[in-house]
């Protein structure tokens, strides 16, 4: 069972660390902005359907830090240059990339989302 109170912390550090207002985050989620309202002040705790949209959405929350705060947050780093075309990049994407030739250019990067869709970033 998870602590209502460090989980209202918690999800509020979410939600100002992308900037958003409580109204916003519902919207990019999918949930009404009453549920995130009254999660925030205590008067219904976090279904499982709500923990999830939030880690479809928001891939840098750690489902055991958002849980029961084991874990960090985020867990990776954002880029100097953030926004919503920028993707965080792993150790082993850049071992990757220091490994292209110099003389070879990216053209083309193309993203598959497990629910089928894909985002194409060209050069």
């Amino acid at each position: 069972m998870i602590n209502t109170e460090d989980f209202i912390k918690r999800l509020q550090k979410v939600i100002d660390y992308y900037g958003e207002s409580a109204s916003s985050f519902a919207e990019k989620i999918g949930v009404q902005r009453s549920s995130i309202s009254h999660i925030l002040s205590g008067r219904n705790k976090p279904s499982l359907d709500f923990i999830l949209k939030i880690l479809s959405t928001y891939p840098e929350v750690d489902l055991y830090w958002l849980f029961n705060g084991k874990g960090k947050f985020p867990s990776t780093e954002k880029t100097k240059n953030h926004n919503q075309d920028t993707l965080p990049i792993t150790k082993n994407q850049e071992k990757a990339i220091s490994e292209i030739k110099k003389d070879k250019t990216i053209d083309r990067i193309v993203i598959f989302y497990s629910d089928g869709s894909f985002k194409n970033y060209d050069n």
